[in-house]
């Protein structure tokens, strides 16, 4: 039997996940009355949002020219943040099926996909779906496919994942263009760990790609970078729905169950070979996924007697939600406002939104977020290098020779008619031009380098907003660069509020500290005294806003008589609030720690 290994790649939202509930019909996996819309997507938000978070790989099989093909695929994520998955799928494969919406046409993960797969060498097959719409312009779309990724337009076949049009001639041309998987390089059992997941009852479950030998079940195994060993007590492949084998043989693609008990004993990109007989060298891997937004997370209770449960529940929920998706980071941290919580590690704005979410779903707990921030590089006047993620580290000043903020290369493809405004935006955020490409008539490609703090708080919703929902935009770290950046603290009442406090450029501190002072003053509810609330950069206080006092001066008993006891009255009162001030605290409603993300331009 002959074998094809591939991803499915695109844009979001291009019918990656359509598509493949075709390819499972077409080639009879799943009957019809198994068969369910988005099948692949078994998460309850996945299917909520109409997004894929989890790669999934499924094992099917085709007739073609009376020779049968085991065809191996995963089904990949769209969305920016969830790159590193395709980038995992990728190195599984020899091929690819590149998918791109009819309607819409080359987009910026199309692009950034596209580039991924040729860095693999692996084989591109474009796709041109849903070409039942009444606005489907399948032509124009192929030719922008020639002129952006240089892929022939008469190569690319026109389906519509709604329909099955196309589906049969999709399949064939899988098994006649993709190539054959490698031969052996060894007669040594070697197997790379392409994803995993943790189950209640039967340990990780790791998704694996047998390059080289054969894995039985009952195997004492060994994993290459952790060198842990295991006796594989299961084997399988998803077809979409799991089924034992008692062998994995080359080339092939399926899961294996050995009894691991942590998630953190199984790395992503780790090889498998055998205990007995082990391989000489690993298979490359790649890198781990490398956390780019830090927020915190504090259980949502008010209060000493439900502060404790409730911090235990957030930190069950995390550790469990932990041992699903390893590519976030946590570690416990201590907040004078918000109490315990935890400072996470993200790979993107969505992929922090999809956390918070899980967790309030799966662990049943309420909870307050902090407003995101980026991981900045401190270099000291000793030469020593620092990382830190959250701005209450930063170390004194005067010990600091420079600090170094991540900066982002930026792809934006957009209509031609708003690259004046998507420009404006970007010179406005201390972009770097650095290109313009043509993709068609009407679309535009622009290259900007931008801070990475610039565009992780509202530039994608200015984005769409700009270019009516019709831009999109794809972006990668470059490098660590100095600036002139300083640390914001701001004060409530004279106190600093470390959860508040950022790090910004020095000629924008001025707007951004009052454009949330002005927010907390809203926020904060008004007390008997003066609340004084000011952004300072180290002893000089660069904003100021106050939340009036409440005037409750009781004069009642003055009327009539001489004028003077009135006054007197009035000045006892106001002693007595200058004490209140000194000794009084001043609640800050969880709202309010919202404010800094809430910025407006």
């Amino acid at each position: 039997m002959r074998i094809r290994n591939f991803s499915i790649i695109a844009h979001i939202d291009h019918g990656k996940s359509t598509l493949a509930d075709r390819l499972l019909q077409a080639t009879k996996a799943v009957t019809a009355r198994e068969f369910r819309d988005l099948l692949l997507d078994d998460m309850d938000l996945e299917r909520e949002r109409g997004i894929t978070i989890k790669a999934s790989a499924v094992t099917v099989r085709h007739t073609y020219q009376g020779e049968e093909y085991m065809l191996n695929f995963i089904d990949t994520p769209g969305h920016v943040d969830f790159a590193y998955e395709v980038s995992r799928a990728l190195t599984a494969c020899e091929g690819a099926v590149l998918v791109v919406d009819s309607t819409q046409g080359v987009e910026a993960q199309t692009v950034a996909n596209a580039y991924l797969a040729v860095e693999n060498n692996l084989e591109l097959i474009p796709v041109v779906n849903k070409i039942d719409l009444p606005a489907a312009d399948p032509d124009r779309v192929a030719m922008e496919i020639e002129q952006v990724l240089g892929l022939p337009a008469e190569d690319c076949i026109y389906c519509s994942a709604k329909t099955g049009q196309g589906i049969l001639e999709l399949l064939d041309t899988i098994c006649e263009k993709l190539p054959d998987p490698r031969p052996p390089e060894t007669d040594h059992t070697r197997a790379l760990i392409f994803d995993s997941h943790y189950d209640d009852y039967r340990g990780v479950i790791a998704y694996i790609r047998v390059f080289d030998g054969e894995l039985k079940v009952g195997d004492r195994i060994r994993m290459m970078g952790a060198g842990r060993t295991y006796t594989v007590n299961e084997l399988g492949c998803y077809a979409p729905a799991p089924k034992k084998l008692s062998r994995l043989g080359p080339s092939e693609v399926g899961y294996m169950i050995a009894s691991i008990k942590s998630l953190g004993d199984v790395r992503v990109g780790d090889t498998v070979t055998l205990d007995a007989r082990p391989a000489k060298m690993p298979l490359p891997g790649y890198e781990e996924p490398k956390q780019m937004v830090f927020c915190e997370f504090y259980p949502a209770s008010i209060g000493d007697s439900g502060k404790k449960a409730d911090y235990e529940d957030l930190r069950d929920a995390i550790e469990k939600l932990h041992l699903n998706d390893a590519s976030f980071t946590f570690e416990p941290q201590h907040s004078e406002a918000l109490g315990f919580g935890f400072r996470c590690g993200f790979l993107g704005l969505l992929h922090m939104e999809i956390v918070q979410e899980r967790l309030e779903r799966e662990g049943n707990v309420e909870i307050v977020q902090t407003a995101p921030t980026v991981s900045y590089q401190i270099e000291m006047v000793d030469g020593e290098l620092l990382e830190i993620h959250n701005p209450a580290d930063l170390p004194d000043l005067s010990n600091v020779k420079e600090i170094r903020e991540p900066i982002v290369r930026v792809e934006i493809i957009c209509p031609t008619e708003n690259i004046g405004d998507l420009m404006r935006l970007c010179e406005n955020r201390r972009g770097i031009y650095k290109g313009q490409k043509f993709v068609s008539e009407n679309r535009q490609i622009l290259d900007y380098e931008l801070p990475l703090a610039e565009i992780i708080y509202d530039f994608y919703d200015k984005l769409k907003s700009i270019t009516r929902g019709f831009g999109t935009m794809d972006y990668e770290l470059v490098e660590y660069r100095a600036d002139k950046l300083a640390k914001v603290s701001i004060l409530v009442n004279g106190e600093p509020v470390e959860a508040l406090s950022l790090i910004c450029h020095r000629e924008m501190a001025e707007h951004r500290s009052r454009l949330i002072l002005q927010k907390l003053k809203k926020q904060i509810d008004r007390h008997q005294f003066e609340i004084p609330l000011q952004a300072s950069i180290g002893g000089k206080i660069i904003a100021r806003e106050s939340v009036k006092a409440m005037r409750k001066n009781v004069t009642a008993k003055c009327y009539g008589g001489d004028v003077t006891r009135k006054r007197k009255l009035l000045e006892r009162q106001k002693e007595g609030k200058k004490r209140m001030k000194t000794v009084g605290s001043v609640n800050i409603p969880q709202s309010a720690f919202m404010a800094v993300l809430e910025q407006g331009e």
